[in-house]
């Protein structure tokens, strides 16, 4: 039935809503599970195309109202932005300069007064439409309004509670506690966000299923206590109020519905597989929500827990070691092998090294929620003092996470392509396969032996880089002799995190000259943070250099063809 209800739901076709829901309940009383699944899918279809109906732009013009906030800001290069609410429709709201202020120290669900200008969101912006956002209001003014309802206060209030409590921790841990225990990435560089990118564990920055379960796991001693419906109820409670507190991100309202399908079915005496509380989640979440079909959040959580259900037992058993250990490797491979269909077409690659670092990151990353958290109320409400003591084991922890991705980060084995996915899926496969059947050792082992040969294809393709690439526009990488020289366009300096993403996949190891006028030193901190940065030239200075195998001539005015502006680079031996 999910399925069902997530391919209706994408296919939003404009099918009249009884159809399905004819179809479905005269399944139910056959008991005809293949009726059902149709009535599903015709449900969810119908669901869609009404959900994508209502996201028609509004007419250009001025705007003004009082908007409840129903995201927290944003910074951007040129301010603020949040996700508002106004008149049942949604907006994305933009500010600069005062007004930038304003909404920057608000939060979700507080109620703000904007006047402005509305427009249609930009062409092809297919990241507004699981966020419900029909337009974009530029701001000239906002001020504040009220503090919003009673459930959104309270939830504000936690979060400055534990953000009081971590003032006490040095960066980068400070700014990382917020992501692991909140989801909440402000304050975070663009050097860290590449560590978690580039080895793999960016999902630790964002609120999940394991934080659901970490929270579960906190209550218990209270929930335990009680009776089965009180339970019931204080774990919806519990649950409801975590969603809330982390502004019901898709990953969070999927394990939600999962923890309660769970308790729902527990109670009623019929308990079910992890598959079937999946499908039941996931299905009921596409039916309220048909626009969580295109999240690519809720896409890799789902594939996450789908394949950790599915994949995790038949990869312990086809491993070798300890228990402990084929259970930790197998749960972290499963998980990586069903994101990477989300992963790789979408963002061009998975990095090698994630299965390796989830290893060493992820049990110790469940320390600083389980820990972390009540730690971060107490510290939050007696002060500083004792607040310090009660944060040493989560710095400890994060400093710990934080470690093990800047060193993987920096280990070059490259980022597994379409081509060495669809490999690793079907020699995983027959290599699972084999071990569960029985077949001869030798195709075990051969399979086995042809996964990870098309695992270090990546860091052997690095290796033989051409010559000449160029990683970004205006942006010019040149390499020949283990030397590397960078030439930045002159028009415009790249973001530090683009910049640091662009050059990790074209494999730089090392910068031995950047050829540069007047870099931005948020730049040159981000890439000195991930590598050694040689010689920095001014393309305004006439020179003529040699770095290893590289001749570099600059020129201020240059001749005309030359297609990095005034700096020319050759293999010294030419």
């Amino acid at each position: 039935m999910a399925a069902a209800a997530c391919l209706g739901s994408w296919w939003a076709a404009p099918l009249p809503l009884w159809i399905g829901g004819c179809a479905g309940l005269a399944a139910l009383a056959a008991r005809r599970p293949a009726m059902l699944v149709l009535g599903t899918f015709l449900l969810a279809a119908g669901l869609g195309h009404r959900a994508e109906a209502g996201l028609g732009a509004p007419a250009p013009g001025p705007f003004e109202g009082v908007v409840t906030l129903v995201s927290d800001p944003r910074e951007t290069p040129w301010g603020s932005r949040a996700d508002v609410s106004f008149g049942g429709k949604r907006y994305e709201v933009q500010a600069g300069g005062g007004a930038a202020g304003t909404l920057g120290l608000s939060l979700a669900g507080e109620r703000l007064l904007v006047h402005g200008r509305v427009s249609r969101p930009p062409p092809g912006a297919a990241w507004l439409k699981p966020r419900h956002v029909i337009g974009r209001v530029t701001a000239d003014t906002i001020e504040r309004h009220d503090a919003g309802a009673a459930p959104w206060r309270a939830a504000n209030r936690f979060r400055r509670l534990l953000q009081r409590g971590a003032e006490v921790m040095d960066e980068p841990a400070r700014s990382l506690y917020g992501g692991f225990v909140l989801g909440d990435d402000s304050g975070q560089t663009a050097e860290i966000v590449d560590d978690f990118r580039a080895s793999g564990l960016t999902h630790l920055l964002v609120v999940s299923g394991s934080n659901v379960a970490y929270v579960l796991v906190l209550a218990s001693p209270l929930t335990n206590r009680l009776g089965p419906r009180a339970r019931w109820a204080a774990t919806f409670g519990v649950v409801a109020a975590f969603a809330l507190v982390t502004r019901f991100e898709p990953s969070i309202l999927r394990a939600s519905a999962m923890a309660a399908v769970a308790v729902t079915v527990t109670l009623a005496g019929r308990p079910a597989t992890s598959l079937r509380i999946l499908g039941l989640a996931v299905t009921a979440l596409v039916l309220i929500d048909p626009l969580l079909v295109h999240s690519v959040a809720f896409q890799l959580s789902v594939a996450a827990s789908l394949g950790i259900v599915l994949l995790s037992r038949p990869i312990a058993a086809a491993l070798a070691g300890p228990a402990v250990v084929r259970s930790a490797l197998a749960v972290t491979l499963a998980a990586q092998v069903a994101v990477a269909p989300v992963l790789v077409p979408r963002f061009g690659g998975m990095p090698v090294v994630a299965v390796f670092a989830n290893l060493v990151a992820v049990p110790v990353a469940g320390l600083v929620t389980t820990w972390g958290l009540p730690a971060g109320v107490l510290a939050g409400l007696a002060g500083p003092g004792v607040g310090r003591w009660l944060h040493l084991p989560t710095e400890l922890a994060i400093d710990w996470v934080a470690a093990t991705a800047s060193t993987a980060a920096r280990v070059p084995l490259g980022e597994v392509s379409v081509r060495e996915l669809l490999v690793v899926v079907l020699a995983g496969a027959a290599a699972v396969l084999g071990s569960l059947r029985g077949w001869a050792p030798a195709i075990h082992r051969g399979a086995l032996m042809v996964v990870v040969v098309a695992l270090l294809a990546p860091a052997v393709s690095l290796r033989s880089a051409p010559f000449h690439a160029e990683p970004l526009a205006g942006v010019h990488l040149y390499r020949s002799g283990g030397a590397t020289v960078i030439v930045l366009g002159a028009q415009r300096s790249p973001s530090p995190g683009r910049a640091l993403e662009a050059f990790r996949r074209a494999g730089v190891r090392r910068i031995d000259l950047l050829v540069a006028a007047d870099p931005p030193p948020r730049l040159l901190r981000a890439l000195r943070h991930r590598w050694s940065v040689g010689q920095v030239l001014d393309p305004l200075k006439p020179v003529e250099v040699t770095v290893g195998g590289l001749r570099v001539e600059v020129d201020p005015w240059p001749s005309a063809g030359l297609s990095s502006g005034g700096v020319v680079v050759t293999a010294a031996g030419r």
